[in-house]
């Protein structure tokens, strides 16, 4: 019997998708042969560009994780590569092992997204992969065998190792004498890092909330548990902050030495801040402190997804010498070489959890007074799961048209203006945000805003969000 297959053929019929940052879809979908002809098409679709034998490995701590990723290990195999399995780690940290080895990497992991889903993040030997990189997985017509067996996977311990010392050698080990560090663990792919990387650069860490059961943190949308938590452990522990990232590691989680928690885009910029950075690329729902601060010479306004941040890079870096971006999620990427303690911080054009938290904490003035240096604008966020993405996307046609139904129903005034570099983002006279977007990752309606307190951000977004759960 023939179990010869087509690259494409299985991709199109699996049910999974790229959305903003990788492949997505439900765990039921992501067989054997749906896992190999992503694998192996991504392999064949940068073969013309790079020379290798060797792809990276890693995973989150999802249950489906390590299936999958034997999965794509054994598929590739039948290209005669080779596979270096670095096991549950941060995606930051498999992406800058491999590119220090100039060799491309596959991370499995669903991020953030619920509990019965994962996914698959490609990375070039120099880096992420683009959208046009996308479309050539998508379409290529590589023929394989299907996957009738899969094999243990032999764990290396490098890319961990090389993380940590990326960090620990541009500080010294005293930077964080004095300081303690809470690290909320859950369920998090980094958690077996962190505490060492912080221990070694002198702060006292307490490890907090570990689970052994999957939890989809989102960085984005701030359980009210967790903020409780984190204010209960803040009191408890007399901790300087609290650090903790998403399931893959790639989007930061920081409380102040009060508990609360920084919006992502904030510590974003107060990161880009003390790195000196020049040009910013950030995606257009972002917090517009980082207009209003005047702290940078060029800032580019992309559409969500660390994709569209990194296309940015190559044009900042023919005009500036200190390039980065950062997303509302917190994740920061860097995009050129800098010098920090006139040591070299080479670039990591991926989303990175660890810098931006290292930035603040090594200050003498605690998280909470930086933040108040910040102009006070203040966003909120939040989703309506289970609301189908073509649901979504016929709102936001609607909405696009005419506005002024959904506005009066919300209490705001209809003098305003519309952005549609993706989704829709309305800008009212007051300057309030409302921005709606459909996810690129599962079946949720994102809802982001902003206002001149935090109040007013959150009792805006609760207003949306009560709107869009009566059209479920």
């Amino acid at each position: 019997m023939d179990n010869t297959l087509i690259c494409s053929e299985v991709i199109a019929k699996s049910g999974v998708v790229f959305g903003t940052s990788g492949a997505r879809g439900l765990v039921t979908d992501f067989t054997a042969d749906v896992c190999a002809a992503f694998s192996i098409g991504f392999v064949k679709s940068i073969k013309t560009e790079f020379s290798f034998n060797t792809v990276a490995l890693a995973i989150d701590n999802r249950p489906s994780s390590y299936f999958m990723a034997q999965a794509c290990a054994q598929s590739l195999k039948q290209l005669n590569i080779n596979v270096i399995y670095y096991g549950v780690i941060p995606t930051p940290a498999l992406a800058y092992k491999a590119m220090q080895d100039s060799i491309p990497s596959i991370m499995v992991t669903g991020s953030h997204i619920p509990f019965d889903r994962n996914g698959l993040k490609f990375y070039r030997p120099d880096g992420e992969i683009t959208k046009a990189d996308e479309q050539a997985i998508l379409n290529n017509i590589m023929p394989f065998s299907a996957v009738t067996q899969v094999s243990e996977l032999d764990l290396n311990t490098a890319a961990s190792e090389a993380y940590i010392k990326r960090y620990t050698k541009l500080f010294s080990a005293d930077a964080l004498i004095g300081k303690k560090v809470g690290i909320y663990e859950h369920s998090s792919a980094g958690r077996d890092l962190y505490k060492s990387l912080f221990e070694q650069l002198g702060a006292k860490v307490i490890s907090l909330g570990r689970s052994e059961n999957f939890i989809p943190i989102d960085t984005e949308a701030v359980s009210e548990e967790d903020k409780k938590q984190a204010i209960i452990w803040s009191k408890k522990y007399g901790v300087d902050a609290i650090f903790s990232t998403d399931g893959d590691g790639d989007r930061p989680l920081v409380a102040d030495e009060n508990g609360g928690w920084l919006r992502g885009d904030l510590l974003g910029l107060l990161c880009s801040q003390l790195l000196g950075i020049e040009a910013l690329a950030v995606p257009v729902s972002c917090n517009t402190a980082i207009e209003k601060s005047n702290s940078f010479k060029h800032i580019i306004r992309t559409k969500i997804g660390s994709p569209f941040v990194i296309a940015e890079f190559s044009q900042l870096n023919e005009n500036f010498t200190r390039v980065a971006g950062f997303e509302a999620n917190g994740g920061f990427l860097l995009g050129s070489n800098i010098d920090i303690n006139a040591k070299q911080l080479t670039a990591l054009p991926t989303r990175d959890a660890v810098l931006p938290a290292l930035m603040l904490l090594i200050q003498k003035q605690p998280i909470s007074m930086q933040l108040k240096l910040l102009p006070g604008r203040f966003t909120a966020s939040d989703r309506v799961q289970n609301f189908a993405k073509a649901k979504s996307l016929e709102l936001i046609a609607t909405l696009k048209c005419s506005a002024d139904a959904f506005l009066t129903e919300l209490g705001c005034g209809l003098n305003y203006s519309v952005n549609t570099v993706d989704g829709l983002r309305i800008v009212l006279q007051n300057d309030d945000v409302v921005h709606l977007r459909a996810s690129g990752n599962a079946p949720e309606l994102r809802c982001y805003t902003e206002s001149d307190t935090v109040f007013n951000a959150e009792k805006l977004a609760d207003k949306v969000i009560q709107y869009l759960n009566k059209l479920k």
